[in-house]
């Protein structure tokens, strides 16, 4: 089977949606003619033409918009805002637009777009280059919210975004657009060339939205991560030896909840990880839900460990990283409660 980075990954799934469907068009800013700032859509305007992959103007707000009344008349659109940092001019379109077509029109209307975005940090982009704003879509009924970890789930969960009638927010971490990132930034990244999960099949396959995966199987503590924070969390089970059951949960909306709450249970204890800031951000809805769904299983606080609440820094990115040691002591303090 063929090993692909995540960049080849994710071009591979439009290339196979274009070629399948006719009404899938790809555009976004410097798409076209040059590839993208990560040259993820290399090549597709030169092999399907300027009508079906093209460059929009640096307005936000107009390629959304653009793009829910292309949906709104039979088209595919699969959308690229350069950064996720880039996306609030875009929010009013995506909340009130494309979130809310389907209800507001009784089923007359859908809008199957996609809007992907590079997202997270850890490549010294500074604060506007850097975020990680999943939670800003989580909370809007309408959306589906999907950030990958790998390749092989990143090529799957866009086909199946692509193919999906509703509006899918689509995060790439594109600390992992080359390999897997474990926080330790000191040594030398491992391709995806050298990993499992950088075999990509050929031709068409779908991972399901909604459905999450076990990275790491174990008995003592759950920790629940999507995107970068994956590979974090997995070095951190490892450097302290503790028995850690680790769940990539891939699609935050909707959310596999029951195999996070069959994964509780069994461990009794919850630790939540992402790279956005602490307060408000998604862990907390997770460490609610891990609460009411498994309170009586529990044996000792759901402990989350992420961003700080300042704008991300540049100069001090490593501190602001969940790297594994901060992992690692939060795995430690659990099982000590």
């Amino acid at each position: 089977m063929p090993r692909r980075t995540m960049i080849e990954a994710i071009r591979d799934a439009m290339d196979v949606s274009m070629e399948r469907d006719s009404k899938v068009v790809v555009f976004g800013e410097d798409v076209g003619f040059f590839g993208g700032v990560f040259r993820v859509t290399h090549g597709l305007q030169a092999k399907y033409g300027k009508s079906r992959c093209f460059d929009a103007p640096i307005n936000e707000s107009g390629i959304v918009g653009s793009a829910i009344g292309m949906a709104a008349y039979g088209l595919k659109p699969c959308v690229e805002i350069q950064f996720a940092d880039y996306m609030y001019p875009a929010y009013d379109q995506l909340t009130q637009e494309a979130a809310r077509l389907r209800y507001r029109s009784n089923g007359d209307f859908t809008c199957p777009i996609v809007v992907r975005m590079p997202t997270g940090g850890g490549i010294f982009g500074g604060q506007t280059h850097s975020q990680s704003p999943e939670a800003l879509f989580t909370h809007v009924s309408g959306l589906k919210t999907v950030v990958p970890s790998n390749p092989h789930d990143a090529k799957g969960l866009l086909i199946a975004a692509i193919e999906d009638p509703d509006p899918v927010i689509f995060l790439e971490p594109k600390r992992l657009y080359n390999g897997p990132f474990d926080g330790h930034h000191d040594r030398p990244v491992t391709p995806w060339s050298k990993h499992e999960l950088g075999e990509v099949a050929d031709g068409h396959y779908t991972v399901p939205l909604g459905k999450a995966a076990i990275r790491r199987a174990g008995s003592a503590v759950t920790v629940l991560a999507y995107g970068t924070m994956v590979y974090v969390a997995q070095a951190a089970a490892e450097e302290t030896g503790i028995d850690a059951e680790i769940i990539d949960l891939r699609t935050l909306l909707p959310l596999d909840l029951d195999t996070i709450v069959a994964s509780v249970k069994k461990t009794g204890r919850c630790v939540v990880v992402h790279e956005a800031t602490l307060t408000s951000g998604f862990g907390a809805e997770l460490s609610a839900l891990v609460q009411e769904n498994c309170f009586y299983h529990l044996e000792a606080p759901v402990v989350r460990v992420a961003g700080w609440d300042t704008p991300y820094p540049h100069a001090q990115e490593w501190d602001y990283f969940p790297g594994p040691a901060r992992v690692g002591r939060a795995l430690v303090e659990t099982l000590e409660a």
